[in-house]
């Protein structure tokens, strides 16, 4: 299991229950003033894609399981294609992972194409 479906499981609808808080020990874990906050999102139809684009302009990361979208469909396509000018309108990036995750990143965040321990 990698970790993207570690983080967003293999399928279905997921809620806050899904997450667990981890024990950072003595860490202070509340972030105060975050310049960008990481989503976790669904993508089921168009409607999905609107939230996932404010959020992109409003400086945040989105991680969205795509797994509810035909592969093949024309809207699926849309939805993509979309995201990808939204990506590049904010001088973000937007990467697939597989056939289920599309990650879209704010403006100054750039998401590698290599895997961590690859070179």
């Amino acid at each position: 299991m990698g970790l993207m479906s570690k983080i967003l499981g293999e399928s279905g609808s997921r809620d806050l229950g899904d997450y667990a808080e981890l024990d950072v020990g003595d860490a202070d874990s509340t972030v105060h003033d975050a310049a960008m906050e990481v989503y976790i999102a669904e993508i089921a139809d168009q409607q999905d894609a609107l939230e996932i684009k404010d959020a992109v302009y409003d400086g945040h990361l989105v991680v969205a399981d795509i797994t509810r979208l035909r592969t093949e469909d024309k809207t699926t396509e849309h939805i993509v294609e979309d995201l990808r000018q939204v990506a590049e309108e904010v001088g973000g990036d937007i990467v697939k992972k597989g056939e289920d995750q599309l990650i879209v990143t704010p403006a100054g965040v750039r998401i590698s194409r290599e895997k961590l321990g690859s070179q």
